[in-house]
Formats: C-alpha cells, sequence, structure tokens
C-alpha cells in the first residue's frame, strides 16, 4: 500500500485541504496533445464506420484547456460543449492554444505519433494528416479568418448567444443538456475518474441524436494510489474510502468488464474496443471482495478505447 496516498486521503478530512485536491491542469494545454487526442478519435471513428462530420460535439473533463473541442471546430463541427467536474480551463490560455492549433491545421500537420506522446493512447495505424476524412473545401471553410474570429469571440464570452463554445463546470446530472442534441461524445483519460459511471453512461445516451456515438479512451491503472499498476485492486472499500477522503474526484475502480456492461444496459450498440494489456501486479486471491468475480481479462487490461453508437 501507499501510505503516503492514505495519509493525504485522511488529511484532506481537514477544512482548506480538498480545496488544494480539485486542482489540477493535465496535458491538455498542449496544442499537440489535443491535435493528437482528437484525430485519434476521429480516425477511429472512421473505422468504425462511425460520423465524421459531427455538427456538435461534447467533451467531458476537458482539463486545462478546451483544445481537444477546438479542433473538432476547426474540422468543421458547429457546436462545442465541454463538461467539468472543478473548472480548469482559462479564456488566455485557450486562446493561445487555438493559435497554435490553427498553425497546424493550415499546414495540415501530421498527427503527433507515440514517440511525441508515449502516454496518449489509443495508437493508430498510420499518423499522416487524414485527408480522406476532411476535404480541402471543408477546411478552407473551417479555417476561414471570419470563422477563426468567430472562434476567438467565442472563448472570450461562451455565454453568448451565438458562441460556438458552451463551457459548464461543474455539472451534475444529464439535465444540463437537451436531450438528443449532440452528435458525438469524446473524452480522453476522464472516465475513470467519474464517480456516477452508469449514471454518466445514461446521461450521454439522453443527450445523443439517433446514430450519435460516445468515444472514450479510459485508463484503468491505479493513478499513483498502489505499488503495482493494478494494485488498488487490492484495497477494500473501506481502504479506499480513505484514500480518497473528501477529494472532489480520484478514480472509481470500474474495470473493462463493467463498462461494456454499462453500454449494454444502457443502450448502446456495436461497441468497438482496443484494449491494453499489462500483467497484473495483483494475485486474485488478493483482490477485495467486489472484484473477485471480474472476468480474468480485466487483470490484465491497463486501458482500453471504447467506442459505442446509439441506435
Amino acid at each position: 500500500m501507499k501510505k503516503r496516498q492514505l495519509l493525504y486521503g485522511l488529511a484532506t478530512f481537514v477544512p482548506g485541504v480538498t480545496k488544494l485536491a480539485g486542482r489540477g491542469a493535465g496535458s491538455s494545454a498542449s496544442a499537440g496533445y489535443c491535435y493528437s487526442v482528437w484525430f485519434r478519435h476521429l480516425v477511429l471513428a472512421g473505422h468504425s464506420g462511425l460520423n465524421t462530420v459531427p455538427a456538435t460535439v461534447a467533451e467531458l473533463g476537458p482539463g486545462s484547456s478546451l483544445g481537444i473541442g477546438l479542433a473538432a471546430l476547426l474540422c468543421g463541427s458547429e457546436r462545442y460543449l465541454a463538461f467539468d467536474v472543478v473548472a480548469h480551463a482559462r479564456p488566455s490560455q485557450n486562446l493561445a492554444v487555438l493559435e497554435e492549433l490553427v498553425a497546424l491545421f493550415a499546414r495540415r500537420a501530421d498527427i503527433p505519433d507515440a514517440q511525441a506522446f508515449p502516454e496518449i493512447f489509443p495508437r493508430l495505424d498510420s499518423y499522416a494528416f487524414p485527408k480522406h476524412l476532411l476535404s480541402e473545401q471543408r477546411l478552407q471553410a473551417a479555417l476561414s479568418p471570419g470563422r477563426i474570429e468567430r472562434l476567438r469571440a467565442s472563448l472570450l464570452n461562451p455565454k453568448a448567444r451565438d458562441s460556438l463554445v458552451q463551457y459548464r463546470a461543474p455539472w451534475s446530472s444529464e439535465a444540463v443538456l437537451e436531450r438528443e442534441t449532440v452528435d458525438m461524445i469524446v473524452s480522453q483519460a476522464v472516465l475513470e475518474h467519474v464517480d456516477d459511471l452508469q449514471g454518466t453512461y445514461r446521461a450521454m445516451r439522453a443527450w445523443l441524436r439517433p446514430g450519435g456515438f460516445i468515444s472514450h479512451q479510459v485508463d484503468f491503472r491505479c493513478h499513483n494510489t498502489a505499488e503495482g499498476w493494478n494494485g488498488h485492486l487490492a484495497y477494500s472499500d473501506l481502504v479506499w474510502k480513505l484514500i480518497r477522503g473528501k477529494r472532489p474526484y480520484l478514480i472509481n475502480r470500474e474495470t473493462f468488464s463493467g463498462h461494456l456492461r454499462m453500454l449494454g444496459e444502457e443502450g448502446f450498440a456495436r461497441p468497438y474496443t482496443r484494449p491494453s494489456q499489462l500483467p497484473s501486479s495483483v494475485q486474485r486471491n488478493k483482490v477485495a471482495p467486489r472484484f473477485l468475480d471480474v472476468p480474468e481479462s480485466d487483470f490484465t487490461t491497463c486501458d482500453a478505447f471504447i467506442q459505442a453508437e446509439r441506435l
């Protein structure tokens, strides 16, 4: 056990410490990171036979910038909705990321690969700029000076009536958005942090139009709460509650099979998955009771890319 994590969790019961625990940044402040993540989701949507021209894109947990959504808008999407538990993104940072993204699109830059960002999954077979998905006509319209200026204005005033960007933090229920108004919902290493995961899948289905889809990369590793990559599965519910403390979020310890089960229960169809594997760091007979009956593959699946459609 990582005693430091337990002590920190206990410390969050002290007034003021939870504010520090809620701060975050992440890699999304990098335009290259956002460009790489967005195109991985878009390219694999094409591979799955899903809509690669989503008019409205929503993102869960954008983190320190709205760059992934800005990349979607620069591909021709018409509206971007960002939902986070804690507000991290700042207008000045978003404007800087936008300018860097415009430069990447202007030169039709290749997608940054595993050498540039070794921690980004899923992997792609080709990192060439996806010209087969983005016509020049579409790109020229999306990158026109007038539209770029409108994007800048949207970042400065997301509450304006004609804003292309909406940023809502915190959000807590599916009522935050109208039903059947979204074409694609994306997240990158976020769903492992969601407490009410089943409710979130239910909300996503409610938001999607028929034919809309979800696209998520999920990380099942311990996030530094244990010595081995999945050692957190050995903690009892009580120990885990103490490690979590009063932090606004940590990880939910849901397994890959749990995600697939919820997809089916909430009415998603045609799931396409790309799991990655690592040897388990914990023996099955050492895990907490709640994990004793999960499939053996859950002990070796360290992350997974998941896309599924709402019929």
